[in-house]
């Protein structure tokens, strides 16, 4: 029988007593040799690296400093809204009233990029300087909404301050 496929290298190693890594010696590294690879083990088997590094790593082990919990707004600009206007208008993110057409996007920075053509009344979480005299001068509204968790916690600082 004629094989078509060679074997992989290491099917035809097993069974080498070291698989092709030469003298005994030579092959360690992991697996039970002094606590692991590098900086392995450090935590485990009392203390095989400790002393290492509390010697040369001291902040190794333990947490510092912190992480802001800042949300990354989107960015949209005045040309592109007026763009997508028909599909803001379907999925009921915009809707028109006698005032104009109201438009609700609460995690969303407005740029002034493009001009606009209708009156709307934009809630969002912040605006450019240029946006904002632009939606003014087409005779439209400002709504800042602060996002998500924050305004929860706007609204919880107002009900203590009420008490």
């Amino acid at each position: 029988m004629v094989r078509i496929t060679k074997r992989s290298k290491r099917s035809r190693l097993r069974g080498a007593k070291t698989c092709g890594y030469g003298f005994r010696k030579k092959h360690k590294g992991g697996k039970g040799e002094h606590g692991g690879r590098g900086m392995a083990g450090s935590g485990k088997r009392a203390g095989q690296k400790i002393t290492w590094i509390q010697r040369y790593h001291l902040n190794y082990f333990g947490k510092r400093g912190f992480h802001s919990k800042k949300k990354n707004l989107k960015v949209i600009n005045l040309d592109e809204i007026e763009e997508r206007m028909h599909k803001f208008l379907e999925k009921k993110i915009a809707k028109k009233t006698s005032k104009g057409i109201e438009l609700k996007l609460k995690d969303y920075k407005i740029l002034g990029r493009g001009e606009l053509k209708e009156k709307l009344i934009i809630e969002a979480a912040a605006f450019s300087k240029e946006a904002t005299e632009k939606i003014k001068k087409a005779g439209g509204e400002l709504i800042k909404k602060e996002t998500g968790d924050e305004e929860e916690i706007v609204k919880e600082a107002n009900i203590e301050e009420e008490s």
